[in-house]
């Protein structure tokens, strides 16, 4: 590799300092900015629209039986749900924009919303 005597340290002064503005701004660019609310769907439709800043619980009726999602400051989460596989109590906390968790079987949804919207493969 010739080429590499010809880079001097000022060079690799600034493909560091390159390197490290590109992998600090990749939080703030790639994850669709902070979450505010969460949405709780029930067969669809909107059940509760929640401000992520407080404490609460709820309790959304579905065909199987009752789901249980817990709101923390800045997080929410299905804390119980009475389907066979448990995948929606699987996905713990969700915390960015775009975060959801299904709970097919039960009809009931969790999902994380932000200022901004937040487009991934599906709904581009």
């Amino acid at each position: 590799m010739p080429w590499l005597a010809l880079i001097r340290p000022g060079d690799w002064l600034v493909i560091l300092l390159s390197a490290m503005a590109v992998g600090s701004s990749i939080p703030v660019f790639w994850q669709g900015g902070l979450a505010d609310r969460a949405i709780i769907r029930q067969e669809g439709r909107v059940f509760a629209e929640v401000d992520l800043k407080a404490r609460k619980q709820f309790e959304v009726a579905g065909p199987l039986g009752t789901t249980l999602i817990a709101i923390e400051p800045g997080r929410a989460r299905v804390v119980a749900d009475p389907g066979p596989r448990q995948y929606c109590v699987k996905q713990g906390w969700l915390m960015r924009p775009g975060e959801i968790a299904i709970c097919a079987p039960n009809r009931v949804s969790l999902q994380i919303a932000g200022r901004t919207k937040v487009y991934d493969s599906i709904s581009y």
